[in-house]
């Protein structure tokens, strides 16, 4: 036996049916506990109030990292000989040979952890990152899976996180807020078109009226522009809550006749270029 073969009998145990059954039952194991977390968390959510999912939903990227670390922890024991020598040489060259291998896929692990530790998004969230926004709803150990409000499903690796903004909505609570948009024409009385988009946010049934709705306005070269912010009840009803408001916007407008805005031609004609 050479000395290369007397390292490697040095560092590995001998692996019996006994060793391999030991490795196949901690297999089995971490991917039952890690299916039950991803699937298991989100049903019992469901079936909380609003305020108690947006708590549990959190938990379930961070209990993932941990079933795999003990796994992992558990798989190396059985393995290699626990001696310090052992482990740092295997660790060693793993690192090694595994960051060469797949270093863009280890990017967006490391990413994955930085995620779990900063949080900058959670399931639950509603984020925007690039030209994707929709619900957080899984976050995997490379990325992180949402649902757009068209219903499509996107992924997302983790490593956007590096050199992509990342935009919250509702940062792990249960309030959003929106924001309604009115363009009217100039010639009006700002104050009472002011409180009727109030009223219409006040009266809207998918309104949170324990937070605050406030009206605010500005002028443009084309008319005056008003934005109506309000919470919704749940922040999946953000879109049924802004559709809502937007119709009682109009029809209180039309009922206090003012008109929309309309750009003059020198607002809308593009400037001619040198």
């Amino acid at each position: 036996m050479d000395e290369a073969e007397q390292t490697l009998v040095r560092i590995f145990n001998e692996l019996g049916w006994q060793e391999a059954a030991e490795i196949a039952a901690v297999i089995a194991a971490a991917w039952a506990l890690t299916a039950a977390v991803q699937r298991g968390l989100p049903w019992l959510a469901e079936r909380f109030r609003r305020a108690q999912r947006h708590r549990i939903l959190p938990f379930v990227p961070v209990l993932r990292m941990i079933i795999l670390v003990g796994a992992l922890a558990m798989l190396l024991a059985i393995i290699i000989r626990p001696t310090v020598e052992n482990m740092v040489a295997i660790l060693g060259a793993s690192a090694l040979a595994i960051g060469f291998a797949f270093k863009d896929y280890l990017s967006g692990v490391v990413a994955g952890v930085v995620a779990v530790i900063e949080r900058p998004h959670r399931p639950g969230d509603w984020v925007r990152i690039g030209d994707a926004y929709g619900e957080v709803t899984r976050e995997g150990l490379r990325g992180l899976e949402m649902v757009t409000p068209d219903d499509t499903r996107v992924f997302i690796p983790h490593s956007k996180l590096w050199d992509t903004a990342i935009y919250n909505a509702n940062n792990g609570s249960r309030e959003l807020m929106c924001v309604v948009r009115f363009f009217v024409d100039p010639r009006h009385d700002a104050g009472q078109v002011r409180s009727a988009l109030y009223d219409a946010a006040l009266t809207s049934p998918y309104v949170q009226l324990d937070l605050p709705i406030r009206v605010v306005l500005w002028e443009e070269p084309w008319g005056t522009h008003y934005r109506v912010k309000a919470y919704p009840l749940e922040a999946r009803q953000q879109f049924h809550f802004i559709s809502d408001v937007t119709v009682r916007g109009k029809a209180a407008l039309a009922a206090l006749g003012v008109a929309p805005a309309t750009p003059s031609a020198s607002v809308a004609a593009p400037e001619p270029q040198p």
